[in-house]
């Protein structure tokens, strides 16, 4: 059986309640790979499914789904934001944001101290 992106993060954040210091920081390092890695297939997903739309169409479906856009934004952007929009909504993203936001106040990121 193949575990999936999501399946996994899941795992990570079940795992991670009860992890700490190092053990914590492994767990949150791999989530946020597999985070990166779904919301780079889920932007070939979207390119591919509404590449082929013109600009002012993107613009639209941008508008349409609440994103703030601007014409000085290229094709590029807006499919990025569009992706972004979407991604945020799945079950994956927002088990590593919640993963992220418990580290944090537990005094874990990823984000190496000065």
């Amino acid at each position: 059986m193949t575990m999936t992106t999501t399946q996994r993060i899941l795992d990570l954040v079940a795992a991670a309640q009860a992890s700490h210091g190092e053990d914590l920081v492994l767990l949150l390092g791999e989530a946020h790979e597999l985070y990166q890695q779904g919301l780079q297939d889920l932007h070939r997903d979207v390119s591919a499914r509404l590449g082929g739309l013109t600009t002012a169409d993107l613009m639209s479906a941008a508008d349409t789904a609440g994103i703030p856009c601007d014409a000085s934004q290229d094709r590029d952007e807006v499919l990025l934001l569009l992706t972004l929009a979407e991604w945020e909504t799945t079950p994956a993203a927002m088990a590593y944001a919640e993963m992220a936001e418990a580290a944090a106040h537990r005094g874990v990121s990823l984000i190496p101290e000065d």
